[in-house]
């Protein structure tokens, strides 16, 4: 116990890469500022808030970033004058490139550099994101079961009474023939609809290869600028660099052709856009229903437009079937994405303000070798994986 070095055991310095390392696994945004407010330092999170790459966030001036009137500019402001932190719990973060978000903010005075300090933001909408899967999938998996039940108990009448429609449709005179149609137009409505709901009910495993999500985002943007989006400019920010997605090529091209055509049709009549990107996340990771292991979500797909955005009224209940806000909607086109996502083991959520809907799908990758070492070659080179 005693005889021993204790300078052996005393912690040792950190290096530049260590720090930078550490900034990076941490869940909340952290900038960097300097007595002049410009931007020194920022992290992955900071880098996902405000959609930029570190590069692009150094060397800014923060009322650059953000309106000079932000809560948060005041609050650094007030941090360098009285060299001591402050904090505020509930503030509301606005902005182009963040929308508007409930967060809480903290900055604090820097202790070897005078005059610097480190704003910390940790956004509040994470817990409801969450909440916000489970719902997805409780909703999803009441799709499922309702499918079942109207394919067994609802198709087999529908086919007696279309019969029968059709049997007095060869005894009734001419103007009571329209009533027999309508009984058969409207009955063959319903079936349409049953099938169509059908596809909740389909409990095979999914088959999974890995999956080029550029190659499926390409022919989903093929199929619309010649169909629904022709009016529509569509514009694509990939990440060249993404690996392939674990899961089905067919159920995927589903997903997003639902995503964009929501996206399409929600865009104003003159200078619609629907904006297409794909990227790199670090962090999100998702328990599997009824498995120990956590399931990594690393690639994210987002489909922005930049229509009037959806009803308040809407938003709790969105991924439920039959709601929709469209005249002709059968309202099953945003649950079939919740439960063909939820089959994939990844997670949809979305946001939405005006001018700008977001809907991002999050999805595991194929991990056909060693995850590469993504914090420490940001830190190195200043920038998230391209």
């Amino acid at each position: 116990m005693g005889g021993g070095n204790m300078s052996d055991r005393s912690p040792q310095p950190r290096s530049g890469a260590d720090l930078g390392a550490v900034l990076s696994t941490l869940p909340n945004a952290i900038l960097v500022i300097d007595d002049a407010n410009v931007i020194r330092d920022a992290n992955l999170s900071a880098e996902q808030l405000f959609e930029a790459s570190a590069p692009m966030l150094r060397d800014r001036r923060l009322d650059e970033l953000l309106p000079p009137d932000s809560i948060v500019c005041a609050l650094v402001r007030q941090s360098l004058e009285t060299r001591s932190p402050v904090s505020q719990h509930g503030a509301v973060l606005d902005s182009l490139r963040t929308g508007q978000r409930e967060v809480t903010l903290q900055v604090s005075p820097m202790v070897d550099r005078s005059g610097w300090v480190v704003l910390s933001i940790v956004e509040h909408t994470l817990a409801m994101k969450i909440g916000q899967q489970l719902v997805h999938r409780g909703a999803a998996r009441s799709v499922t079961a309702m499918a079942a039940m109207l394919a067994h108990e609802i198709k087999n009448p529908l086919s007696g009474i279309r019969g029968a429609a059709q049997l007095l449709e060869m005894v009734v005179g001419d103007e009571d023939k329209t009533l027999t149609k309508l009984i058969r137009d409207e009955t063959d409505r319903i079936v349409k609809l049953v099938d169509r709901m059908e596809v909740f009910s389909d409990e095979r495993p999914l088959e999974r290869t890995p999956v080029n999500i550029h190659e499926v985002l390409e022919h989903v943007r093929r199929v619309a600028e010649n169909g629904f989006g022709r009016s529509v400019r569509f514009i694509e920010r990939y990440d060249p660099s993404l690996p392939p997605v674990s899961g089905n090529r067919d159920q995927l091209i589903q997903v997003f052709l639902n995503l964009v055509k929501n996206a399409a049709e929600a865009c104003p009549d003159e200078g619609g856009e629907v904006v297409i990107s794909t990227a790199y996340q670090h962090g999100v990771r998702v328990a599997l229903p009824g498995a120990r292991t956590m399931m990594s979500l690393p690639l994210v797909v987002a489909v922005q437009d930049n229509g009037s955005g959806i009803p308040e009224d809407l938003r709790e209940n969105l991924f439920d079937p039959f709601i929709t806000s469209k005249p002709k909607g059968s309202g099953l086109g945003l649950p079939l994405v919740a439960k063909l996502i939820n089959d994939h083991g990844g997670i949809v959520e979305f946001e939405s303000m005006p001018r700008r809907t977001v809907f991002k799908v999050m999805l595991p990758i194929v991990r056909s070798r060693p995850a590469p070492d993504w914090a420490a070659a940001s830190t190195s080179t200043g920038n998230a994986p391209r």
